[in-house]
């Protein structure tokens, strides 16, 4: 069968490696994809923003099943435009995506169905924002309603600094119309949890847990980046909270949008704050995260393309998926100033080398061909990630992989699931 995955970064690399495992498999095809989406698939430029030229996509390759990875197309109707035409689809369509479109909308769904999450104002002026901040106490997180790519969040230390955020956001300074309201949080102390769950709107069922690493310097300190890295390991939850979480904030979400009219198809990404309160959610993705994708699929044992086309056809099982029990740990290659201003064009030395470490597999996130030679294309420039026995082999495995690479100005953390690898060995 013929697959069409849509998208160019990390997660789109390891979901066509995933679907190259699968013996049904026989022609992958990525939009737009990158220089080692490239390697195992074929690339056609496509715009992501423009759903018309995706749905002509659509038509000429005929593909049996369709993978939407980043979410731009998702909230501005791909799913809805290619189910309209009899293409089968992974994903969820507008109104499901508009969870992750609108902070506002997530929160005020959230306070409907009783779903955990932290005191939060929504604020469409500056006047608002100065009334809010009244009942919030400092530090105070500063969300922008809209898509920001990972940018529209500040943690605020202070009052005067949340009011001075919220009032570049409200201006359209720092993320555009993304700002165009914003959302005001208690700020939350715990560790952060991403849950991931697929769900063909009726049946929800848990992918491992994996854990993010959102500021861009060791000791997460630094500003807040789409990720710098991602392990995914059994440890991190045990059963009996696996399902208070399923039972509490999953089945609800998907139940409660479903009793609202809209049907939910696709990944769930709960991001989730683990507090002495018990877990709060802070963030819903409605596509899988970017790098834990590259870590939990590492561990997926089950034919992705099989749980993909059980969602869309509604046919899913509460059985469906097998996990290895081993560890797995991404380490994000980003260039240097990410996540601020950067230069693209670096070539790219050492990712063959790399990918000789056993265990260890180096996926392409922001990359490009200029003629034979592979150069950088992005902020967030590669995914080293790896499998282990345990934690710290993964993470070992990972570390080992990711010295191998060469570029000017790389950077990457190197506490990536270190903390936690050492807290089990104790």
């Amino acid at each position: 069968m013929r697959v069409l995955v849509l998208g160019g970064g990390g997660r789109e690399h390891a979901l066509v490696w995933k679907l190259r495992q699968s013996p049904r498999v026989s022609e992958i095809f990525c939009a737009p994809g990158n220089a080692g989406i490239a390697r195992e698939a074929t690339c056609i430029p496509a715009d992501l923003k423009n759903i018309d030229q995706l749905v002509q996509l659509g038509h000429r390759l005929d593909p049996a099943l369709t993978i939407v990875g980043p979410e731009l197309p998702l909230t501005l109707g791909v799913v809805d435009e290619f189910e309209r035409r009899g293409l089968m689809v992974f994903g969820p369509n507008q109104k499901a995506a508009h969870l992750e479109a609108s902070k506002a909308f997530a929160k005020e769904f959230m306070q409907r169905v009783h779903i955990p999450t932290a005191h939060y104002a929504i604020c469409r002026t500056p006047a608002e924002v100065q009334e809010a901040l009244a009942l919030i106490p400092a530090p105070v997180v500063v969300k922008a309603d809209g898509l920001a790519a990972g940018k529209g969040v500040v943690i605020a230390n202070t009052k005067e600094e949340a009011a001075i955020v919220a009032g570049e956001m409200l201006a359209r300074k720092l993320v555009g119309d993304a700002g165009a309201q914003v959302v005001l949080e208690e700020f939350l102390k715990g560790e952060e949890l991403s849950f991931l769950v697929v769900t063909d709107g009726t049946t929800v069922v848990p992918l491992v847990p994996s854990r993010d690493h959102k500021r861009v310097g060791d000791g997460d300190t630094g500003p807040n980046t789409g990720g710098m890295g991602a392990y995914s390991t059994d440890d991190l939850l045990d059963a009996t909270m696996r399902r208070w979480i399923m039972q509490h904030i999953a089945y609800p979400v998907v139940h409660g949008l479903r009793a609202e009219g809209v049907i939910y198809k696709g990944v769930l990404y709960i991001g989730l704050m683990m507090t002495a309160r018990g877990p709060m959610v802070l963030e819903f993705n409605c596509r899988f995260g970017d790098p834990e994708t590259q870590a939990v699929l590492f561990r997926l044992e089950s034919d992705l393309v099989d749980l993909c086309q059980s969602v869309a056809g509604g046919t899913l099982a509460a059985d469906d998926l097998h996990w290895s029990a081993q560890a797995s740990v991404c380490v994000v290659i980003a260039s240097g100033g990410y996540p601020g201003t950067f230069t693209n064009g670096r070539p790219i030395f050492g990712i063959d080398d790399a990918e000789k470490i056993p265990g260890a597999k180096v996926f392409h996130a922001g990359t490009a061909h200029s003629g034979d030679q592979i150069v950088t294309s992005g902020g967030r420039v590669l995914g080293v990630t790896a499998l282990g026995s345990d934690l710290q082999t993964a993470a070992a495995r990972a570390y080992e992989a990711a010295a191998k690479i060469r570029f000017d100005g790389m950077q990457y953390r190197h506490d990536i699931a270190r903390t936690a690898a050492a807290g089990k060995r104790q």
